[in-house]
């Protein structure tokens, strides 16, 4: 894709940046303040797309964009997986031995723990990776680090003096892009899809049992389902469902007329190509 807009939340060098750049190069990248913001840009046709966080292999889900999916009318066109690399960032005359508190968002901060504590570090938790990284450059302290990724190093002027700064490799975050326009993809053999969608139960005995029931009598695997309670109500559960199948596969429509009778409000919310690292193509 060339010429196109794409919104992410967070600072120039945060990591849903640096997905923009690595998903779709030659995209023009709009920073918000929010994940909402973003959304609301390519809601209203400010921006074509939004790249949005959902999960992470360390951290767990965003939980906040299971609930502001549904009330926009947006659609999932792609998923992108993008590595969590931590490095410790200083200014040009900085080092390991001159750091002394180390500034990030606190998930970056625990996910590097083992590693502050080595080093003997104070630190300090900030809103995000990439505005830590952006307060040292303009504090100009050579005690002062950031934990951030390569992309905010460039952007902002820093060395990196320590590329992987976290305790555990493989950290991984998954991405989903979302779009106005929805992308019906034609069902083809030698590819292999994803479709999410969101739903609600009837207030029946053991509904989400048999709701979910069709999906196993016809061989449908399920990647992820997650429950939540739509906002201001405790007294329903809404689900999301990622399910490994196009809508054009006589299983998958086999199995979700069994979801539309014990289900309601169902929303399907896209179809899209499994990204290659669900086939352990990691970068």
């Amino acid at each position: 894709m060339n010429d196109i807009v794409i919104a992410y939340q967070g600072a120039e060098g945060a990591y849903s940046h640096l997905a923009c750049k690595t998903a779709f190069p030659s995209s023009i990248s709009i920073a918000c303040d929010a994940f909402v913001d973003a959304m609301k840009m390519v809601e209203s046709g400010t921006a074509n797309l939004a790249m949005i966080p959902v999960e992470n292999s360390t951290a767990g889900r965003v939980e906040e964009i299971y609930r502001l999916i549904p009330r926009l009318e947006l659609h999932i066109i792609q998923e992108h997986f993008e590595p969590v690399r931590h490095c410790l960032l200083g200014l040009p005359e900085s080092s390991l031995e001159t750091i002394k508190t180390v500034a990030s968002h606190p998930q970056a901060l625990a996910q590097c723990q083992l590693n502050i504590s080595k080093h003997g570090y104070k630190a300090e938790a900030k809103f995000d990776t990439a505005g830590s990284a952006k307060e040292v450059q303009a504090l100009g302290d050579p005690t002062k680090g950031a934990i951030a990724s390569k992309l905010a190093a460039k952007l902002y002027g820093l060395k990196i003096l320590s590329e992987n700064f976290g305790d555990l490799l493989g950290n991984t975050t998954r991405f989903i892009v979302l779009s106005k326009e929805k992308v019906a993809l034609e069902y083809e053999p030698n590819k292999e899809y994803i479709t999410s969608l969101v739903f609600q139960v009837r207030d029946i005995p053991a509904a989400l049992y048999k709701a979910l029931g069709g999906f196993a009598t016809n061989g449908v695997n399920l990647v992820k389902l997650e429950s939540y309670s739509p906002s201001g109500n405790l007294q329903v559960s809404q689900f999301h469902l990622d399910i490994d199948g196009h809508p054009n596969n006589r299983s998958l429509v086999l199995a979700l007329d069994e979801l539309r009778y014990f289900a309601k409000e169902i929303k399907i919310l896209g179809t899209y190509e499994k990204h290659p690292y669900r086939f352990g193509q990691k970068r």
